[in-house]
C-alpha cells in the first residue's frame, strides 16, 4: 500500500483546486492513501471527501515556523512513513520535505508552475491559447509519481446526503432564486469597485423571489456585509455564521454565484454551481479559472494592459484600475439574466424527460 503525501499550502483557490484532482486518483487507487498537507483553515475540504483521503495541518506562524519549525515538519513526516511525495506547490518548504523525502529513497515529484509561459503572457498581453490549468498540472505531478487517473469528479456532495438541516441558524427552506455574491479578494486589483458592486447588489434585491446570499471573511469586509445586508431586502451575510463545509453545503443549493478571481469561484466549483467571475488585473487563461466553469461566464475587459499580473498582486501601474472601472454593471446583470433563463431551461427539459 503507498502512502501519498501531497504538499499545498496555500493558497485556499489553489488548495480549492486540489480537490477534484486528489478525488479522482484516489478512487482510481482505492488500495492506497492520499494525505494532504495544508493549512488547518483548508484541512476540511479533504476530511470527508474519501475514505483513503485525509489531510494533516501545518502551522507556518508557529509550530512550523523557522529553522527549529521545519525541522519538526521533517520529524513528523518522517514519522508517518509516505513511500511517495507530491509537490503541487514548489515553495521552499514543499522543496525542502521533498528533498529530505529523497535523500530517504521515497518517490518525488513536483509540480511544473509554467512560470515562462505565464510571464510570457503578461509580457505579450497574447492571452490565446489559454494555458494548462493548474488541476491538470496536479494531475501531472501524480501521474509522475506513478498514479494516473482520469478526472471522474463532479461534485464534492456527489456521495454526500445534503439536507438544509445544517444550515438552519440562517435560512430553514429554499424559495426561489438563490443568488451568492462573493465581492472581494486579498488583493485591490481583483475586486470589482464596491460602490459599484453595491449597485448590482441593490438591483438583484429588487427581484421577487430572489435571495442575495454575501460571502467574504474579515472584519471590514462582514460589516460592510452587514450594512448592505441592513440597507437592502432579500440578503443574507454569511461571514461568521457557517463553517468551511456548510459554506459549501449553501453554495451547492445556489442557482448562481457572482465573484471575483478568488477562493469562493473554486468553492462554488466545487458544487457545481455556475460562477459569473469578474476579472481585473489577471486573465482566465493563466490557468485559475474555476473547475468546469463555462468559459463565458466569465466578465473581463479588452484593455490593452491586460493581464498585467498572475495572481493579482502588482499594483496597477495606470492608477486607475480601468479594467474593472470600466466594467458596467448592466453588463454584470445581463449576465446574471443569461445564466438564470439558462439555469429554468435546464430544469424544465430534466422535468419533461422524468
Amino acid at each position: 500500500m503507498a502512502r501519498v503525501l501531497i504538499t499545498r499550502i496555500s493558497s485556499f483557490g489553489d488548495v480549492a483546486m486540489l480537490v477534484p484532482v486528489v478525488f479522482s486518483v484516489a478512487a482510481r487507487y482505492p488500495q492506497d492513501r492520499f494525505i494532504v498537507l495544508t493549512r488547518k483553515a483548508f484541512a476540511p475540504l479533504f476530511e470527508n471527501l474519501g475514505f483513503n483521503i485525509n489531510a494533516v495541518t501545518i502551522d507556518v506562524n508557529n509550530h512550523h515556523k523557522g529553522f527549529w519549525g521545519i525541522f519538526r515538519l521533517l520529524r513528523s513526516v518522517t514519522r508517518y512513513k509516505y513511500t511517495h511525495v507530491a509537490d503541487v506547490h514548489d515553495v521552499l518548504r514543499t522543496k525542502i520535505i521533498r528533498f529530505y523525502m529523497s535523500i530517504l529513497g521515497k518517490q518525488v515529484a513536483h509540480i511544473d508552475k509554467g512560470r515562462a509561459e505565464k510571464k510570457q503572457m503578461i509580457d505579450s498581453k497574447v492571452v490565446n491559447p489559454p494555458l494548462i490549468p493548474t488541476t491538470e498540472r496536479y494531475m501531472e505531478v501524480l501521474e509522475d509519481l506513478g498514479f494516473p487517473a482520469e478526472m471522474v469528479f463532479t461534485n464534492y456532495f456527489e456521495l454526500k446526503e445534503r439536507s438544509l438541516y445544517p444550515l438552519r441558524a440562517i435560512v430553514t427552506e429554499k424559495k426561489g432564486h438563490w443568488i451568492g455574491i462573493a465581492p472581494f479578494s486579498k488583493h485591490a486589483e481583483k475586486v470589482y469597485p464596491l460602490d459599484k458592486m453595491e449597485n448590482v447588489v441593490a438591483k438583484l434585491s429588487q427581484q421577487l423571489d430572489t435571495t442575495l446570499f454575501l460571502f467574504g471573511s474579515g472584519p471590514e469586509e462582514r460589516a460592510l456585509m452587514e450594512k448592505w445586508a441592513a440597507t437592502y431586502s432579500n440578503i443574507i451575510a454569511v461571514s461568521g455564521k457557517l463553517n468551511l463545509e456548510n459554506e459549501l453545503l449553501l453554495m451547492s443549493y445556489l442557482d448562481l454565484m457572482i465573484s471575483m478571481d478568488s477562493a469562493n469561484m473554486h468553492l462554488a466549483s466545487l458544487v457545481e454551481v455556475p460562477v459569473i467571475s469578474i476579472w481585473g488585473a489577471t486573465h482566465p487563461h493563466l490557468g485559475f479559472y474555476g473547475f468546469g466553469q463555462d468559459p463565458n461566464n466569465a466578465i473581463l475587459s479588452d484593455i490593452e494592459c491586460n493581464p498585467c499580473s498572475v495572481f493579482g498582486q502588482v499594483p496597477c501601474y495606470r492608477g486607475d484600475i480601468a479594467c474593472l472601472n470600466s466594467i458596467s454593471e448592466e453588463r454584470i446583470l445581463k449576465k446574471v439574466d443569461e445564466v438564470l433563463y439558462s439555469r429554468r431551461r435546464i430544469d424544465n427539459t430534466d422535468e419533461v424527460e422524468q
